[in-house]
């Protein structure tokens, strides 16, 4: 029988403690009332789980379009959570870490895997170093890219560890290939309540969890049916090739597209051969040009350094930026870098 959101599972701990109903009221309370920021976030969210209503409302990431507010059902939030247990097998008594901010939904939903599953969940604040004993081992975790980065050693201490919430480079893909853990990319958003596929570092197709189907529209773009954690059918602007009806693809965000000289590129693709070049964040984008239409530009996260004269020789030869910017800082929203908005800003300033 499926779990009911109203049910807390009787293995579930948090922080070494068993909790009922009460003791997960009480949590949430003593959250808002004396805790830190990010543990008043999640007393907020506890106390809306445990409320009779039978949804929860949060703002969606922008993955698929503009933030907006959006309903989620507290049932469908359980099916994810059964969805992740049966992909990663999780069982009941199971260790895991939790050092995601809540006010996301992917902080919320480790809350909800616990509960619903049973795990034994420690809470540390989320921070970009995962401060965790040395003796501490655990079953799974979720963290974002730059956790990880900045945890390497600490995720030996993992068996099984999901990173989402951002794209993963390649640079820190090859870092991770030497974790003793088995460490899964993520692909989801806020829609479709967290991750619906995921890949084991060093693979180039994610592999869809139980109860999805996938296709794609006219532009080369995924769709998802999730029936068991939406009714709606979620269009999303990532262009990919499906291989089968469990795999898939990623290349690239049809929103970033360059159309120059009649060619479209994929500034993803480009990107991934320059990624062993250049020590610092960067990305390719699109800006417009008289003669091609749009001409492709490199954006590196630094103050201004000479580039080996070869640094551009893994590129095709239209695959090379014309202009290169130096930038002290990304403009970043939800930890994912905002392009665009760095791309109008240089236009404006030439």
């Amino acid at each position: 029988m499926t779990p009911n959101y109203t049910n807390i599972h009787n293995r579930f701990k948090i922080n070494g403690a068993y909790l009922n109903r009460e003791g997960v009221f009480q949590m949430g309370y003593n959250g808002i009332k004396e805790g830190e920021d990010y543990e008043k976030d999640m007393g907020h969210f506890i106390l809306d789980w445990i409320d009779e209503k039978e949804t929860i409302d949060l703002m969606t990431s922008g993955t698929t379009g503009t933030p907006k507010l959006i309903t989620l059902q507290k049932q469908a939030m359980v099916n994810s959570a059964i969805a992740t247990a049966d992909f990663f097998d999780l069982r009941p008594g199971d260790t895991a870490l939790h050092c995601l901010p809540t006010k996301y939904i992917a902080g919320k939903m480790m809350l909800v895997r616990a509960i619903v599953i049973g795990l034994e969940l420690d809470i540390v604040a989320p921070a970009s170093h995962i401060e965790i004993s040395p003796s501490k081992k655990y079953d799974f975790g979720a963290i974002l890219p730059m956790q990880a980065l900045a945890s390497l050693r600490e995720l030996n201490q993992f068996k099984k560890i999901i990173i989402g919430g951002a794209k993963l480079d390649s640079a820190l893909a090859e870092k991770l290939s030497d974790c003793t853990a088995a460490i899964y990319e993520t692909y989801g958003m806020t829609e479709t309540i967290t991750h619906i596929a995921a890949k084991k570092i060093g693979s180039t197709h994610f592999k869809i969890l139980p109860h999805i189907t996938i296709s794609k529209d006219e532009r080369g773009c995924l769709i998802i049916k999730a029936p068991k954690v939406t009714n709606e059918t979620i269009v999303t602007n990532d262009l990919v090739e499906i291989y089968n009806e469990s795999e898939f693809q990623w290349l690239g965000r049809y929103d970033n597209v360059i159309n120059s000289g009649g060619i479209k590129y994929l500034p993803e693709q480009i990107e991934a051969k320059l990624v062993t070049k250049i020590d610092h964040r960067f990305f390719i984008a699109g800006m417009p040009d008289g003669v091609l239409g749009e001409k492709i530009v490199l954006f590196i996260e630094a103050e201004k350094f000479p580039l080996e004269a070869t640094f551009l020789d893994t590129l095709e030869k239209f695959e090379r930026p014309k202009e290169i910017y130096f930038l002290p800082n990304f403009i970043e929203k939800n930890n994912k870098i905002r392009r665009f908005e760095m791309v109008e800003k240089q236009l404006i300033s030439l």
